[in-house]
């Protein structure tokens, strides 16, 4: 199986701004959330993870033991002009097109669809190999990366468009699970986010 995670809470997760490339530290909730999701992940052989130190800090703190293979088809897509402002920055108008034009760029930067392009070309060479670990039911590949990739790794595994992303939410913290059924994906769970102490 695949299990996506979601990085711990930032310093801008906290505040609701707007972060894609930029690279803000956890919290210390963010680092007690990774803490968390290690007993969830005991039968994880290899990590995955976007470049971002996010991502990398979670991957190290949850699964401690293995070093993370750095994958840039999972970094969160770009903000462009609007990186760091608060969603309130973000005009009704300019989520409304967003929302509903795949391949609009939010602030000039990436589109969504171009997220999705990148994401399922990943997660199309891992369904056409056999041996790789989406098809192991003891033995697990993490991935640990971001909202907008894991929403469309999401709407990859349910074979439906990727504006599907928009009818749900993903926490920080939070894990994901996919895997095969014969040769097809199939979602297991989505947004399950362990007890933190």
């Amino acid at each position: 199986m695949i299990i996506l995670v979601r990085h711990g809470q930032t310093v801008t997760n906290a505040k609701r701004l707007l972060v894609g490339r930029s690279d803000p530290e956890l919290t210390p909730l963010g680092e007690r959330q990774a803490r968390a999701l290690r007993p969830l992940l005991a039968d994880v052989t290899e990590v995955w993870s976007s470049p971002l130190q996010r991502a990398l800090v979670t991957a190290s703190i949850a699964l401690p033991d293995l070093e993370p293979t750095v994958k840039k088809s999972f970094i969160e897509v770009d903000y462009g002009g609007l990186e760091g402002q608060p969603l309130s920055a973000v005009t009704p108008e300019q989520w409304q097109i967003f929302e509903t034009d795949h391949r609009h760029a939010l602030g000039g930067g990436e589109s969504l669809a171009s997220v999705d392009e990148r994401v399922h070309v990943e997660l199309d060479a891992l369904l056409a190999d056999e041996t790789s670990l989406l098809y192991d039911n003891h033995h697990h590949l993490a991935i640990v990366s971001h909202v907008s990739p894991i929403k469309s790794a999401t709407t990859w595994a349910l074979g439906v468009a990727g504006s599907v992303a928009w009818r749900t939410r993903l926490d920080n913290g939070s894990l994901t699970t996919i895997a095969v059924r014969g040769v097809t994906p199939a979602l297991i769970h989505f947004n399950l986010v362990p007890p933190v102490d």
